[in-house]
Parts: structure tokens; sequence; C-alpha cells
């Protein structure tokens, strides 16, 4: 998902990606080795927060 705003704000994307595995028939597939990750797209040290663009990404599996 591509997460737009402060860091912390990103629980609230978090919850709407949860919201669509729960509608789509899948879960988050979290392990030791299948990690949450973000990818950043905005340089933090000179972009205002409400510009930030974060990508968050979660292994998930069918239910």
């Amino acid at each position: 998902m591509m997460h737009l705003g402060s860091f912390d704000d990103e629980p609230a994307s978090v919850a709407l990606m949860d919201e669509y595995l729960a509608e789509n028939g899948y879960v988050n597939d979290f392990s030791d080795t299948r990690l949450h990750h973000e990818i950043y797209l905005s340089d933090a040290r000179k972009v205002a927060p409400e510009k930030w663009k974060t990508v968050i990404r979660h292994p998930i599996k069918e239910r």
C-alpha cells in the first residue's frame, strides 16, 4: 500500500490493509523470515511530513 503522510499515521493505513485482507479471503503471514517492509520514496530530510510517500508491504496468504 502507498501510505501518504507522516510515519505516525501509518497504523491507519495498516488497518485499511487488514480490512482489505479480511474482506477478500487473506490473512497476514508474518514469521521470522516474512516481515513488515517499508520502502521510503521521499527524503524525510527534504520533504514536509504531509508529503512523505512510503510503500508498506506485508506478506499474506489465503485463508
